[in-house]
């Protein structure tokens, strides 16, 4: 794609926004599904907070600041939409990566102690399981579990079915 030498900058700096906002996303997913985690091993989760938000709003800043870097550096082409040289775009995807790998983990504990939690106060048994299934469905999207399906899903042109269905 052209970009004219004006828009280039803007656009750059636009592209460079969103991949933060990614990576926020993904790294307030994480903040969620930690402090949930923290709420049911009866522990605070206030005096955290301050944590929570460096992790929700801070932690993109430190790979997406190399990630704008490297491309000035070594692929300062366009947009920056395009992701032709691997490791640079892999700066910006290893912690994405960690970010669906530690919500899936946090996601797995989470079930386990709302099993134990379920099956402590029973009521009936088909109450349990709806309560159960309501549960952790709710959990799936608010922790981005369902990104472990695609994880690997290729970011790049090609048509397979996985990065097709994703």
């Amino acid at each position: 794609t052209a970009v004219s030498p004006q828009a280039g900058p803007a656009c750059r700096v636009a592209q460079s926004l969103a991949q933060y906002c990614v990576g926020a996303n993904y790294a307030w997913a994480t903040g969620e599904g930690l402090f949930l985690l923290r709420l049911l091993l009866a522990t605070s989760g206030r005096r955290c907070l301050p944590a929570f938000l460096l992790l929700g709003w801070g932690v993109p800043v430190l790979f997406v600041v190399p990630w704008v870097v490297l491309r000035y550096l070594y692929e300062n082409e366009g947009c920056w939409e395009r992701n032709e040289k691997v490791a640079v775009w892999w700066v910006i995807r290893c912690p994405i990566l960690v970010a669906v790998a530690v919500n899936f983990v946090v996601f797995v504990r989470i079930v386990r102690i709302l099993v134990a939690k379920v099956r402590a106060h029973q009521v009936s048994r088909g109450d349990t399981r709806l309560r159960l299934a309501r549960s952790t469905l709710t959990l799936i999207p608010l922790l981005g579990v369902h990104e472990v399906i695609f994880a690997l899903a290729g970011e790049g042109e090609g048509g397979g079915g996985l990065r097709l269905a994703r």
